[in-house]
């Protein structure tokens, strides 16, 4: 179900029409709000140049945590890898534990 939130962005009313919770999506006007405000206020631009350097700005963000994201996805496979030998070499030493047990009850 669609739904509509109006936001404000830099003082101009948007209705933003998605899938997500209303919640969610006003999270994200008051986000790009104040990265814009923030840029407008700081760097002294205009609107549209504020608008450009904070889609610029964003996009960054998005591919630093992406980038991040992805680096911790490696290494929790590299943990999940050695969590995994680690439980075949406890499994291969139990058989041999085991094994060894035999040999001795056998030999008295």
């Amino acid at each position: 179900m669609e739904n509509h939130v109006t936001v404000s962005i830099c003082g101009e009313e948007y209705t933003l029409v998605a899938e997500e919770a209303p919640s969610y999506m006003q999270k994200v006007g008051k986000y790009v709000d104040a990265k814009l405000s923030e840029l407008i206020n700081t760097a002294k631009v205009g609107r549209s140049d504020a608008a450009v350097l904070t889609a610029v700005n964003i996009a960054d963000e998005y591919f630093k945590e992406h980038e991040a994201a992805e680096k911790l996805r490696v290494q929790l496979k590299q943990y999940l890898d050695e969590a995994n030998q680690a439980k075949n070499e406890v499994s291969a030493l139990k058989r041999e534990l085991v094994q060894l047990q035999n040999q001795k009850s056998k030999k008295q």
